[in-house]
């Protein structure tokens, strides 16, 4: 039987975050399996009501366990590492990262009380890990958190190369510059495919380094007078430290605010990735610093509901108010689908007084390669084939038609699809269930239970519980109704549960003993009455709860 070298997104392929790919080497149905990334995506009230995280559906992986070698995180984002402490009791393989990620990781691992042992350090390229029938290797790349790494995966089939998220940038601040040279000589033997970042592949404009925010933040923060807040994404710590440095610079005492900041803050610190960070004051003894002298480092950039920047949009957090003459500072970018939460902010600051900058391209740059670095990094590797990845699908689209305009075959899979890439072009050869898996609580609950489908329709028509007691196949008193998300009155100008009760009760009178010895067809027409008169007097069908007592002698 003839062994294969297999590519499958399992998330982040057709999407931007939740990110997991597999590569399988092997006989057809008996391959051996890494996996690269377990990451997380965000809940939004309109689409995941009560959702606390979402991860890839990895039930297709989880049937396979026994034949994964070794798990890869490329980087510390939660995009791709945030699911880890989650998933990993169902893949039960070890994980391989750089230092700064590793201990990120078994952050995430000593709170769910995992083996932080199942963790393993490794350095950067040449260093490279045997797993199975893989060689793996972390090539440093510049991205918007330190020790990014792009895999090179060598495999009995070729050299595949796995960029992960990453720009071009020579003077990045925190982290390694991009070094071509080092990726030239990685490539030089020849690369099966380049699987590579799409997230910026519509902007046109050569990627700006990390170093050309500096200047300017420096001279904004200092143009400012009352207390300056800034927010940016918690790990990206070269932002921090520049935005902690401007402060420093103008006379603030530097406050950071929230715990994922403070985390990866410390984590840099311990890990030797940041020096020179400048001295922090704690919320508690922020208290005592004159209003004017603070400068305020926070999280929640992308509008999160519970993070500092919301927090103090609405009034305060941990005893740290912003008042009229301050100024909030986005050195961020606002990513698709958030922009309503990041406007609701915007607004909440405005009313408390607060001036708010945001959208300005001189204090934020982003951490993803732009088309001509990509156009850069095909000519770099020179692949057989580029296979875009983290992207939604017009990303991948468009990323594989740069490639072959640049002369490179290409190939379009989303998550699902599983491309062979064992020959001179590759083949799509396999399609997989893929889907979401959605953390409720404390609960993993796929994205098709009807868990959230259910309390999304409660949250748009209300909820309607109506209790029956039956003795002997005969109603014994009234019917009574419970409201809940519904107006209390309707169109009758009557009471809406006495409205419902009457019509409910009115069909027990008359409901014959085949129907009120069947608890089914009983519950089917209560429910129809219900949802017919509620649509009738508020123009709403509810869902609708049936709770049938039976009584017997």
């Amino acid at each position: 039987m003839t062994d294969r070298l297999l590519y499958l997104p399992l998330g982040g392929a057709g999407e931007i975050g939740m990110n997991c790919y597999v590569y399988g080497y092997g006989p057809a149905g008996k391959e051996r399996y890494i996996v690269v990334d377990l990451g997380v995506t965000f809940p939004s009230m309109d689409g995941t009501p009560g959702v606390d995280l979402i991860f890839a559906d990895v039930a297709w992986l989880e049937e396979r366990k026994d034949r994964i070698d070794g798990i890869f995180i490329t980087h510390a984002h939660e995009d791709h590492v945030g699911a880890v402490g989650h998933l990993w009791p169902r893949l039960d393989a070890p994980i391989y990262a750089r230092a700064f990620t590793a201990h990120i990781a078994r952050l995430k691992f000593e709170e769910h009380g995992h083996d932080e042992l199942q963790i393993k350090t490794v350095a950067a390229w040449p260093e490279q890990v045997d797993v199975g029938p893989f060689t793996v290797g972390f090539l440093p790349v510049s991205h918007s958190i330190p020790e990014s790494s792009a895999l090179v995966i060598d495999t009995p089939a070729g050299r595949v190369i796995h960029t992960g998220d990453f720009k071009i940038d020579e003077t990045p601040v925190v982290g390694e510059a991009f070094d071509r040279e080092l990726w030239e000589s990685v490539a030089k033997d020849g690369v099966k495919a380049l699987v590579c970042d799409s997230t910026n592949v519509f902007n046109h404009h050569p990627g700006r380094s990390e170093a050309e925010v500096v200047e300017p933040l420096n001279e904004l923060v200092a143009s400012l007078d009352g207390l300056v807040a800034a927010t940016t994404f918690a790990s990206n710590i070269a932002r921090v430290k520049t935005l902690a440095v401007a402060g420093s610079k103008s006379g603030r005492s530097v406050v950071l605010l929230g715990r994922a900041m403070r985390r990866m803050i410390t984590a840099g610190i311990e890990t030797g990735i940041i020096s020179d960070f400048p001295k922090t004051v704690s919320p508690e003894h922020a208290g005592e610093i004159p209003h004017e002298n603070l400068m305020l480092l926070t999280t929640g950039s992308q509008g999160e509901h519970r993070a500092a920047t919301a927090q103090l949009s609405r009034g305060k957090y941990l005893g740290l108010k912003m008042t009229e003459g301050d100024t909030m500072i986005f050195s961020s970018k606002t990513i698709p689908g958030n922009e309503t939460e990041v406007a609701r902010i915007l607004n909440n600051f405005s009313e408390l007084g607060v001036d708010t900058i945001s959208g300005r391209d001189d204090i934020h740059v982003s951490g993803h390669a732009n088309r001509p670095d990509l156009t850069l990094m095909h000519e770099v590797v020179k692949p057989q084939t580029v296979i875009p990845m983290h992207g939604e699908h017009r990303h991948l689209r468009e990323h594989a038609r740069l490639a072959e305009t640049n002369g490179f075959k290409a190939v379009v899979a989303p998550n699902g699809v599983a491309v062979d890439l064992s020959g001179n072009a590759p083949r799509i050869v396999e399609y997989v269930e893929t889907g979401r898996t959605y953390l409720d609580g404390s609960i993993q609950i796929g994205a098709l239970d009807g868990i959230v489908r259910d309390r999304m329709r409660m949250a748009q028509n209300g909820l309607v519980v109506a209790t029956v007691i039956v003795e002997d196949d005969e109603p014994l008193g009234d019917c009574w109704c419970e409201l809940r998300g519904l107006p209390e009155t309707g169109l009758s100008r009557a009471p809406l549960v006495d409205v419902l009760e009457e019509d409910v009760n009115q069909f027990l009178m008359r409901a014959g003993r085949k129907t009120l010895s069947d608890d089914n067809k009983l519950e089917e027409e209560l429910r129809r009455i219900i949802r017919k008169t509620t649509h009738s007097e508020v123009g709403k069908k509810p869902e609708v709860q049936i709770v049938i007592s039976r009584l017997s002698n």
